[in-house]
């Protein structure tokens, strides 16, 4: 994979994907981190690419600007723990709690962002946890691990040996949201697809699930724009 840049003010970094597979040129922005990729098929030129690319930046640059802007996790900033927005407050003694409408972190301000990342981890943990465990025993059917990680492109997966993964920022969204990820990721231990078979187990681990879904693709994006010094 290439890149070449948009110009203009300001410019874009385009990922620029070849495939054999594609049939058409396309190009797509990651609602999670912004990134730009144009697929070219094979054999189509890079100037055709480019003039395709000119044809969208109106499009693109509207978008764009449409985005979450970033927000640094520190003192002082209003970050959401399980649907609620807190704001972020320094603290003597040695552990990260919430207290009303804060979230109180001791040490230093420098260790402000790394220490709310790991407690945020921590109890994205075990609330993904217990909702697997609860999902699966209702399931009859077990996990084989459970793995966090920071995707940008998925919630949440489940691998043909029964391995759960789950992006731990679920934990800023409301629990109501992180249970049915859970859920939908376990039904997969029944249903490796999207089928209506699918959907089916995860109606009856869950109930109704489309709320969920749909909370998630209009707010997902705002849960990634929060960083954590890194």
């Amino acid at each position: 994979m290439g890149q070449i840049t948009l110009s203009g003010n300001p410019p874009v970094a385009v990922a620029l994907r070849r495939s054999a597979r594609a049939r058409r040129l396309s190009l797509r922005l990651s609602a999670l981190d912004g990134r730009v990729t144009l697929t070219v098929p094979k054999g189509v030129p890079e100037r055709e690419a480019l003039s395709f690319l000119r044809e969208k930046e109106t499009w693109l640059r509207g978008h764009l600007d449409a985005r979450e802007a970033p927000v640094g996790v520190g003192i002082g900033a209003h970050l959401p723990v399980e649907g609620v927005t807190r704001e972020v407050r320094p603290v003597s003694g040695r552990s990260v709690r919430l207290e009303g409408e804060a979230i109180l972190v001791p040490g230093a301000e420098a260790q402000v962002p790394a220490r709310l990342r790991a407690w945020l981890r921590e109890r994205a943990r075990m609330r993904l946890a217990e909702a697997a465990d609860r999902h699966s025993g209702a399931l009859g059917r077990p996990y084989s691990k459970l793995t966090l990680r920071d995707t940008r492109s998925r919630w949440g997966s489940c691998t043909s040996e029964g391995g759960l993964m789950f992006s731990w920022r679920l934990v800023m969204a409301p629990p109501e949201v992180l249970d049915y990820v859970a859920a939908h990721e376990v039904a997969h231990l029944a249903e490796m697809n999207h089928s209506p078979a699918f959907w089916s187990v995860v109606e009856r681990l869950y109930g109704e699930w489309r709320p969920q879904r749909t909370w998630l693709r209009k707010n997902g994006a705002a849960l990634h724009s929060y960083r954590f010094g890194d």
